[in-house]
């Protein structure tokens, strides 16, 4: 994306030469000191940038988005962690969870909350609203408009028959790394986990956080919460668990119709979305199953949690952190025709990608298996190590 070098851009990059060409150093910047920072200081040939520094490759946060995207001139290689409009399929993030007994309490609490913003000095803003009726309020005037300000809230039927492991209710978070969406193309980690509650699931306590939100940063709230232990399993082991229970037939069945909501998903966001080469998105999707084995798509968080919980939290995003760098490929390493880095298989590259080689025959997709491995055993040390040495013999071979 070119863009005009006056007084009022920033320019990042620059000089850099081609974009495939290979580079020995990186320069990156990143706002954010979690796992994050540990796996860019460890990257062979990654140099931290500063301040104002010129940088290569940054983790971006959405509020220097927000205030520097438009103004910020990037060479061909240049890349940032977030698209333009990363908000379209994550907009219900950092609003808050709420839970209500019948829809007459929402808008008891709307009004509730309205008296209390607007105390703010941040207006929020304006918005087309809509009451319970679907209808648009025909009784608004200017004086209410100055009174009560509009946002959109996504209201959501509670599931009350969720799957129960030892009694509790849990929720999967699974990482997809879009790259582009115009064509769409999108990698699924075959990494994630299960997020269990601290209590044992009923209904008859519907005020009950710590039954109802399996959300970490509620959960390490709960007073008999175990640090070390957390309230995590790795979907290796809810995958296994599954199966031998329900058997390998359904639990297929259920990480297809998953496969299926990641991509739906992103088309649904596919035309609005501004697709930039310069930019990638980690999606971190929150996914309940009840107890038919359906999958319910609960959010999608446009800036997933990368601090660490317990050590095999903190090992699971450095390897996915260091896979996302690996797509991301600022070393113009790979070829573009890969189906699989490290943990990530590619899952969508404008059509299905199919786990057999060559192109797959799509007119009857009768035996058509995606090239998804959700929950499957990740070799990604072996993977990569196969990769780079067969991408070194190819670069020798055309020397």
């Amino acid at each position: 994306m070119s863009r005009p070098k006056n007084q009022n851009y920033k320019g990042h990059g620059l000089s850099k030469g081609k974009e495939r060409e290979q580079r020995a150093s990186i320069r990156f910047k990143t706002t954010l000191i979690n796992t994050l920072m540990d796996v860019l200081r460890h990257r062979p040939g990654w140099v931290e940038v500063k301040d104002e520094g010129e940088w290569d490759f940054y983790w971006c946060d959405v509020s220097w988005l927000r205030e520097n995207f438009d103004h910020t001139y990037m060479d061909e290689h240049v890349r940032i962690s977030h698209f333009r409009n990363h908000y379209e399929v994550a907009r219900s993030q950092g609003k808050g969870i709420f839970l209500f007994r019948r829809l007459k309490d929402i808008m008891d609490w709307r009004k509730g909350t309205a008296g209390k913003k607007l105390t703010s000095l941040e207006a929020p803003p304006a918005r087309s609203a809509v009451n319970p009726s679907g209808s648009h309020d025909a009784r608004s005037s200017d004086d209410q408009k100055d009174e009560i300000p509009v946002e959109n809230y996504v209201a959501q039927r509670y599931i009350e028959n969720p799957y129960l492991i030892g009694g509790r209710k849990f929720d999967l978070r699974v990482y997809v790394l879009v790259m582009s969406y115009l064509p769409l193309r999108a990698w699924l980690y075959r990494d994630g986990f299960a997020r269990f509650s601290n209590t044992r699931f009923t209904l008859s306590s519907i005020d009950d956080q710590y039954v109802h939100l399996t959300n970490v940063a509620v959960q390490k709230t709960s007073p008999d919460y175990h640090a070390k232990k957390g309230c995590k399993w790795m979907l290796q082991r809810f995958r296994q668990y599954l199966a031998s229970k329900h058997g390998p037939e359904a639990v297929e069945t259920l990480f297809s119709d998953m496969d299926n909501i990641f991509v739906r998903s992103l088309q649904s966001v596919q035309k609005v979305i501004i697709s930039d080469k310069h930019c990638f998105e980690l999606y971190g999707y929150d996914i309940l199953i009840d107890e038919n084995l359906k999958p319910w798509l609960l959010e999608v968080n446009a800036s997933p949690s990368l601090t660490a919980s317990s050590q095999e939290d903190y090992e699971l995003k450095i390897c996915l952190l260091e896979d996302t760098l690996h797509v991301v490929d600022m070393e113009a390493r790979l070829t573009g025709r890969e189906k699989r880095v490290g943990g990530f298989d590619l899952m969508w590259n404008d059509g299905p990608v199919s786990r057999e080689e060559g192109a797959p025959d799509l007119s009857g997709m009768g035996n058509f298996v995606t090239n998804t491995h959700l929950g499957c055993i990740n070799d990604r040390n072996n993977q990569l190590r196969q990769l780079f040495r067969s991408l070194q013999s190819q670069k020798k071979a055309s020397s």
